[in-house]
């Protein structure tokens, strides 16, 4: 699922300033609280300056109990290459975001907001220190911005506002919603940094996805679709090329299905970019190549068993790239004669997110979790593959005893080797059989990583701690392992896909750790779908579910959501109507009669993804037919939970359904 970008907020800044880490108060190799993983810090965001001496990096941060609710703020940090203590540039309760150094390294920049009535602006400040200084002058904001290669301007997209006729209409109280109309598309600018001049590149009918500089800062290629839905951002880029001065647009290449990530070559001549093979392809997740002059674009990557997510230089004729590799991240090297791509780092333990290289491209630093600890700020030699941890947040992690963890293989579905993260439940006594919460990924494209696996919805450390085997999977149809593995639940969701995870309960059985008449399952999203499915379709191998902000409804579903296109298109590879039986005989509701599993169901009210009335629906008919049930709706929360207050809701709710439907009661046995 995408995310928005984050607006932040700049009142009076004092510059530098150093923060002491936030600490709760712990006791000696206690197990997790609930109350400490929402306290949790998180590296978000990297970047090396070009002399590779100092990195920036945002802190997401969230409210503590005694401030207003709301969501995590970000905060924005510089820590040297070679460690020590990070210093603070904008702290809560500021919030900024997006950090870039000036092409010479002399500046750092970010985007902020002056204050709550303000446009976000980019803002730089000296890499020694300073006050900060306001770089862009947009009536209408800044959204993403990146500097031109010279140093002479800044590109940033900022969506159009909304038309004075429309203003004075909803005052009179005339606001009627007609879909399509009003549309609020974002455009590309550029202002000179010398005359504040700030001048439109693109038409007011196409809306820009991303964009990336040519290296010279003669033009930029950019991402485009014709219109302004999500749909559209998934499903129908395309990218052209246009001048910095302006003119006509270019089409480069044709595309069909997703784009992610893409650079140009050191000398401009190709375009590097992450994309789809096919219009069904549920990830982009392939490297192509394409040259300045167009035509069709060059997979570099047909044979990969892993799957591509952001893409760079390291000189003309090498490009790098991270994947998703099983349940590992890694840093690839590529030459552009299409040859095997090379491991540069990762692969291990550390779970590598974006990376930043200095301008010799000998190091990077890079964000990385593990399964001890969330996102830290990482520094790497491009070289022989180090990786060097340079901060330490959340140091009361290190009085808190954490469960083992590990990647185990089974054989689903069709003898295929699936992977999926085990945590193994904390102080194990050997010959016990532990009941087992299975926490499946959403998407299903999504993937579970043998990284830190502990959040809001997804509390393994917690379960674990309190008595269980947790096991998180990546059946088929997940990323990571390639377009043939990701394609394999199409036209089949909740077939041969919830089948690997069956074959999982009963791998983790035979290996004489779990019980399989004790199980329950948690998921969000695609993994509320599993859910739902498992105490429906499979009550006789559960006896516990909690979907949150799941599909019960397949028809339904895609009537409400914000992606139809995607869901039908890419994951069904067909639309309900043109095979409804298949789509109602894949939905929960449909397998409600006999239903025995508890099932708990849970959404957020604000969420455009998957409706709150498919919850509704699935708590209905449950009440209906005398399953124990129960419905959580929280305020305000979009297609997941943000707020730390809702997040220890569910959590403790979690824990507490879960004992009292599949323990029972009943402790460990050997």
């Amino acid at each position: 699922m995408k995310c928005n970008r984050v607006q932040v907020r700049l009142p009076t800044l004092t510059l530098p300033t150093l923060l002491a880490f936030a600490t709760p108060t712990t006791l000696l190799a206690q197990a997790i609280t609930p109350e400490q993983i929402v306290s949790l810090e998180q590296v978000s965001t990297v970047a090396l300056s070009p002399d590779g001496n100092l990195i920036a990096y945002t802190l997401t941060k969230p409210r503590t109990a005694d401030e207003e609710f709301g969501r995590s703020r970000s905060e924005l940090w510089i820590v040297s290459a070679a460690g020590g203590e990070p210093r603070a540039i904008v702290a809560a309760p500021q919030s900024a975001d997006g950090p870039e150094w000036a092409p010479d390294g002399a500046m750092l920049t970010f985007a902020a907001r002056p204050d709550e009535n303000g446009e976000t602006q980019v803002y730089g400040v000296p890499a020694e220190g300073g006050e900060p200084h306001q770089l862009t002058h947009s009536a209408l904001g800044v959204m993403a911005f990146d500097w031109a290669p010279d140093g002479q301007s800044i590109a940033f997209t900022a969506r159009e506002p909304e038309s004075e006729e429309a203003i004075a209409r909803r005052k009179r109280g005339d606001d009627v919603q007609v879909a399509g109309e009003g549309d609020r598309y974002v455009r590309l600018w550029i202002e000179d940094l010398a005359s504040a001049e700030v001048r439109v590149l693109t038409p007011a009918d196409k809306m820009v996805r991303s964009f990336a500089w040519m290296p010279d800062a003669s033009g930029l290629a950019l991402q485009l679709t014709e219109t302004a839905d999500i749909d559209a951002g998934y499903m129908w880029r395309q990218i052209f090329v246009t001048s910095a001065a302006g003119g006509d647009l270019r089409q480069l290449t044709e595309t069909k299905g997703k784009l992610g990530d893409m650079a140009w070559s050191p000398n401009g001549e190709k375009l590097a970019f992450i994309g789809a093979v096919s219009l069904n392809d549920p990830l982009a997740q392939s490297v192509f190549m394409v040259p300045k002059s167009g035509g069709a674009p060059v997979n570099l990557t047909p044979n990969l068993e892993a799957s591509a997510q952001s893409v760079g230089w390291l000189n003309d004729d090498t490009i790098y790239f991270t994947a998703a590799t099983g349940t590992k991240q890694t840093l690839f090297s590529l030459r552009v004669d299409g040859s095997t791509p090379t491991a540069m780092a990762g692969g291990g333990t550390e779970i590598l997110g974006n990376v930043s290289f200095d301008s010799r491209m000998r190091r990077f630093a890079t964000l990385v979790n593990t399964a001890q600890h969330p996102n830290e700020v990482y520094l790497g030699n491009a070289r022989n593959g180090r990786l060097n941890r340079v901060t330490t947040h959340n140091q009361w992690l290190d009085q808190v005893e954490l469960a083992p963890q590990q990647t185990i293989t089974w054989k689903g579905a069709d003898g295929w080797d699936i992977e999926g993260v085990l945590v193994r439940p904390l102080n194990e006594v050997p010959g016990g059989r532990y009941p087992l919460a299975i926490l499946p990924h959403g998407g299903p494209e999504g993937i579970s990583y043998d990284g830190w696996t502990t959040r809001g919805l997804y509390p393994a450390q917690y379960l674990a701690a309190n008595g269980y085997a947790v096991l998180m999977p990546n059946y088929r149809g997940s990323g990571g392992r390639g377009v043939a593995f990701s394609k394999a639940d199409h036209r089949d969701l909740g077939g041969k896909e919830f089948l690997d995870v069956i074959a999982g309960i009963d791998h983790l059985a035979a290996e004489g750790l779990v019980d399989p008449d004790r199980v329950g399952i948690s998921g969000t999203s695609y993994g509320g779908y599993f859910s739902a499915w498992a105490g429906t379709k499979y009550t006789d191998r559960f006896k516990a579910a909690i979907t949150f902000a799941g599909i019960s409804n397949w028809t339904s579903f895609t009537g409400t959501t914000d992606i139809p296109y995607e869901m039908s298109i890419v994951h069904w590879d067909t639309w309900w109507f043109d095979d409804p039986g298949l789509a109602w005989d894949r939905s929960p509701l449909a397998h409600i009669d006999g239903t025995k599993t508890a099932i708990l169901v849970g959404h957020g009210m604000a969420d455009t993804r998957v409706h709150p009335e498919q919850s509704i629906e699935m708590y209905t008919a449950l009440r209906i037919k005398g399953v124990p049930t129960g419905l959580l709706l929280y305020p305000r929360e979009p297609h997941g939970l943000l707020e730390p207050a809702h997040q220890l809701d569910f959590m403790r709710r979690m824990l507490q359904w879960f004992d009292q439907h599949v323990k029972g009661g009943v402790t460990a046995t050997s």
